[in-house]
């Protein structure tokens, strides 16, 4: 039986693995292309956990805009439904992979929730 996410440990392990497979995943990869270094890709990781630990467990230790950097990569790379789609397959691979229990269901609800919300803004913008 695997644990339920319970900590910002749990939630480290889980980027992490996901970042493995999105990195080596054909489709996505060249969106991050950015952080084959790795000092850069660990600071990208624990930002990502306070993202996650505060979506989670309401820690308040994200401040950021989410939206923001997706949207000037955006600019540059552009996403489509198919890159959100394989991103949320990953996310959820990665979780059933690691995880069960309530706080694993829940994550993969808020993910895709935030996968959707992410979709439609920068579809508006190619209006």
């Amino acid at each position: 039986m695997k644990n339920d996410i319970r900590n910002r440990d749990d939630i480290y392990l889980l980027v992490k693995e996901f970042y493995v497979r999105l990195m080596n995943d054909k489709l996505v990869s060249h969106f991050f292309e950015d952080f084959t270094d790795p000092i850069l890709l660990e600071e990208h990781l624990q930002t990502l956990v306070d993202f996650w630990d505060n979506v989670l467990f309401y820690s308040g230790g994200y401040r950021k805009n989410a939206m923001l950097p997706h949207l000037k990569l955006h600019n540059t790379k552009p996403f489509n439904s198919t890159h959100f789609k394989c991103w949320l397959s990953n996310f959820n691979l990665t979780i059933d992979e690691l995880f069960e229990g309530e706080m694993a269901h829940t994550a993969k609800t808020r993910a895709l929730s935030i996968a959707t919300v992410m979709e439609i803004k920068i579809n508006e913008l190619k209006k």
